[in-house]
């Protein structure tokens, strides 16, 4: 009892830093945020007038040489043609940036703002981690700022490798808007587990849920880019003007869906295992494996789902768009799971709390 209550202040202490870090972190975050916004409307700016310097450029030649009517027939084709050749001029499809892209300044003071955010949100976990004596995903509050911080520290991870930061909004954004929804709607003071959850099952089975459902999640930004590529560019090949100039930092919606692609493949994959634990673990918990709880009902539902998306676009030919939607419809089961069902519907996963 005495070495109990000797602990009690040091939780309690490490509580508050766990809030203060996430408090931190949730304000760099939104920094973070202005500032991949600032560089965007920078980029913006600054391809409009590129664009517009070239076009006058190439009407005075043709104008000298042709003689008017060439001019004002080069204008008209200017814009399809640029739709034709978008991805050579600031990104390939193969998210290889141009001399152009590359020098942004304010997106590389945002990402730098970002590891920050990450070592202050990493600082919160960890503390809440030690606080409770346990791992940090036992309530809503704890899966959301845990699965926060995994998705801001696997796009970081990813843009040491692959240029996203043409992502860098969404997902800054996306962070920004889990921590205050974890502060603010779900707030939870540090405490044990109840005995259904002291299973090491909880360490397995959540830390892989968490996880999957991050990569999810960024697999969801990618296809909300794809699908504004793709207007963008049935726009221009129907000669209207370019309203989006900044998505020339982003790359084709072909390259966009085939990398979305990957990552669902690899988050489903992380997914059938969420389940597949989950029911072990309900087996060892009530004595059997699957009992039609609402938690387990949308789990199924979301795995469907994903293993539809999976299977039409390797097998049935569905591409663009479509796969797209699908995708995205995926991972609105998945915060619907997360937020809905938790709140709202009676089950036997109702004893984590929100």
């Amino acid at each position: 009892m005495g070495n109990a209550g000797a602990l009690a202040p040091i939780n309690e202490s490490l509580g508050e830093y766990s809030q203060l870090f996430m408090l931190l972190a949730a304000m760099v975050y939104g920094v973070v945020f202005i500032v991949f916004a600032l560089d965007l409307a920078k980029t913006n700016k600054s391809i409009s007038e590129m664009d517009s310097a070239a076009l006058k450029r190439d009407e005075e030649l043709l104008v000298g040489a042709n003689g008017a009517v060439a001019g004002a027939g080069r204008k008209r084709r200017g814009v399809a043609e640029r739709a034709d050749n978008i991805s050579d001029d600031i990104v390939t499809d193969k998210m290889t940036y141009t001399e152009f892209s590359s020098k942004r300044p304010m997106a590389r003071i945002a990402v730098v703002l970002m590891w920050l955010a990450v070592a202050l949100h990493g600082f919160g976990v960890v503390s809440r981690a030690l606080a409770a004596h346990r791992v940090p995903w036992g309530n809503m509050y704890e899966f959301l700022t845990t699965g926060a911080f995994l998705v801001a520290l696997v796009y970081l991870v990813v843009l040491i490798f692959k240029d996203l930061r043409f992502m860098g909004t969404f997902i800054s954004g996306l962070v920004t808007l889990m921590l205050c929804a974890a502060t603010i709607g779900f707030p939870t003071p540090v405490g044990h587990l109840v005995p259904a959850l002291q299973s090491p099952w909880i360490v397995i089975h959540v830390s892989i849920a968490v996880l999957s459902s991050s990569l999810f999640a960024i697999s969801f930004a990618m296809n909300v880019l794809q699908l504004m590529q793709h207007s963008r560019m049935n726009r221009l090949s129907a000669g209207l003007s370019d309203r989006l100039p900044f998505m020339r930092v982003v790359p084709g919606a072909g390259a966009l869906e085939n990398f979305a692609y990957r990552i669902n493949t690899i988050a489903f994959v992380m997914w059938t295992f969420t389940v597949m634990a989950g029911a072990i673990w309900a087996e060892a918990a009530w004595g059997r494996y699957w009992g039609w709880d609402p938690k387990e009902v949308w789990s199924f539902v979301i795995w469907v789902v994903y293993a539809g998306y999976l299977h039409a676009r390797a097998t049935g030919g569905w591409t663009g768009p479509r796969s797209a939607w699908l995708s995205i419809v995926g991972f609105l089961c998945v915060v619907f799971n997360f937020t809905i069902v938790n709140i709202y519907f009676n089950g036997l996963h109702s004893y984590a709390g929100v």
